[in-house]
């Protein structure tokens, strides 16, 4: 199975049959003739497994180095595999015809190897090895993406796959790690609708995996993997493989008369993202205010100007401006697992000035006050952190527990159940059915572009749906007036 290198041609005789290597122009001298043919390697592989022989015939190559190369290629590739049974000899015929098939390089001596379990491979890391080598050696990464990718790899990926060696990842061990991330997913929202405290205490703090938080894991993997494959220590990307669901942006749904029954009588939510109406809104916030409750300014803050929980947690008093009636995104607390930061916006666009009502103005003013009266009780304790909302001593709010005590009030109020993410959405639909303009609403909300805005809140509040209708039929001219259905029967 050495093989050897030859020359050929294309002419013919005069029958019109090829002449191949007997074509005398091939020679020049004794030796070959370098003006005339192109060079060609042959070699036996391994007989297939029904006993075939394969006889292997390659190459218009312009030299006889660049023959000999290939052909050395296909020799070291076969004799990686001499110390295994004769049955990899013949898996080895196999990649070589198929690589060569596919017009691609035969298989290195490592890729034999690994692929026949022969020799040492203990140098080849585990998934939690890699990832962890993978993500230290990315040095450029912006402060947010490495946050993102470290997330991914600790939070799901490590504890899913990290055990792994990486030559044995298979595509079967993604699918059963979306599996058990939708399972938890299920979970939270079963215990979160749950009436009984104690199950809906045991996924405090826990956080729903989107759809499109997957596809960012998986693009995670992806991108360690392909970096794996240029190191040689696989050959294929199993992340490519994996089937997801589309990561399609969920709509906000109302929470409508029926919709709340429903709920009433069977504990489930309608859909994933659920929105209060106008006066489901103002109920909450009677609630919170009636209750004097001290987070009471920064729900309205969310509820009326659609502010992210992240940016009301980080905004500072030198970032409000009352008597302008504005107030600039600058920071936002980020949380990590449990571990928060202040860090800025994630991009350009949500640093932004925010403009503000008098309804809010007065909160907030209203809330200043309170904040100085705990400042003064609190004497020396109090943290001198700058932030509009703090705890009774003046630290950082933690995120989490921000959302557990909306959720807290929400159950008091008797209302059905929303994110504290979806009063953002509410903001947008008020501002909507009010009649402001869909580009107002979009720099509000700092959407990266109209058509977000538009795709996602449109078609939310019933009345905007209703108010459309009536306009879109006005423009119609008619001459006679349709008597309602129910007062033709009647009569």
């Amino acid at each position: 199975m050495n093989g050897t290198t030859y020359k050929r041609c294309g002419c013919r005789d005069a029958a019109g049959k090829r002449l191949g290597q007997r074509c005398p122009k091939l020679r020049r001298g004794g030796g070959w003739n370098p003006n005339h043919g192109v060079w060609q390697y042959q070699i036996d592989l391994p007989a297939a497994a029904d006993g075939r022989r394969r006889p292997l015939r390659r190459g218009t190559y312009a030299s006889q180095a660049e023959a000999e190369a290939v052909l050395g290629q296909i020799r070291d590739a076969l004799a990686a595999a001499k110390d295994g049974e004769p049955a990899d000899l013949t898996m080895v015929g196999d990649l070589i015809e198929t690589a060569l098939k596919n017009k691609q390089p035969p298989p290195t001596p490592a890729q034999v190897r690994r692929l026949l379990h022969l020799g040492d491979t203990t140098e080849i890391p585990t998934v939690q090895a890699w990832l962890t080598t993978w993500l230290a050696g990315r040095k450029k990464l912006r402060t947010g993406t490495r946050r993102s990718y470290a997330g991914h790899i600790t939070n799901h990926l490590i504890p899913h796959l990290g055990a792994v060696r990486l030559d044995k990842l298979r595509v079967s061990h993604l699918d059963a790690m979306f599996d058990a991330i939708e399972e938890r997913n299920e979970l939270i929202m079963t215990m979160r609708a749950s009436r009984e405290a104690a199950n809906r205490d045991k996924v405090k703090g826990m956080r729903l995996v989107s759809p499109a938080t997957m596809h960012r894991i998986r693009a995670t993997l992806r991108a360690a993997l392909n970096a794996a494959i240029r190191q040689g220590y696989i050959d294929i990307n199993p992340a490519a493989h994996v089937e997801l669901p589309p990561a399609v942006r969920p709509k906000p749904l109302v929470w409508t008369d029926e919709r709340v029954k429903a709920w009433k009588h069977t504990g489930a939510l309608p859909g994933p993202v659920m929105v209060w109406t106008p006066e489901q809104t103002g109920a909450f916030l009677d609630h919170a205010y009636a209750a004097e409750d001290p987070l009471y300014a920064l729900f309205h803050l969310v509820a009326y100007r659609g502010l992210r929980r992240g940016e009301a947690c980080g905004l500072h008093w030198a970032d409000v401006d009352l008597p302008g009636k504005q107030i600039t995104i600058r920071w936002q607390i980020t949380q990590h697992g449990w571990a928060t930061a202040l860090e800025p916006p994630k991009t350009d666009g949500s640093e932004a000035v925010v403009a503000l009502d008098t309804a809010t103005v007065d909160a907030l003013t209203a809330h200043r006050a309170r904040q100085h009266r705990q400042r003064l009780a609190a004497g020396p304790k109090w943290a001198q952190t700058g932030l509009v909302f703090t705890t009774s001593t003046g630290e950082a709010l933690h995120p989490a527990d921000v959302t557990d005590h909306f959720q807290h009030l929400t159950r008091q109020a008797g209302l059905p159940p929303v994110r504290l993410h979806d009063l953002r959405h509410g903001a947008a639909t008020l501002a909507l059915a009010a009649g402001v303009d869909m580009k107002v609403v979009q720099a509000m909300l700092r959407h990266s572009s109209i058509a977000v805005t538009a795709d996602t809140y449109t078609s939310v509040l019933p009345d905007l749906a209703r108010n459309a209708a009536e306009q879109a039929a006005a423009i119609v001219p008619r001459r006679a007036t349709v008597t309602p259905i129910n007062q033709r029967a009647a009569g």
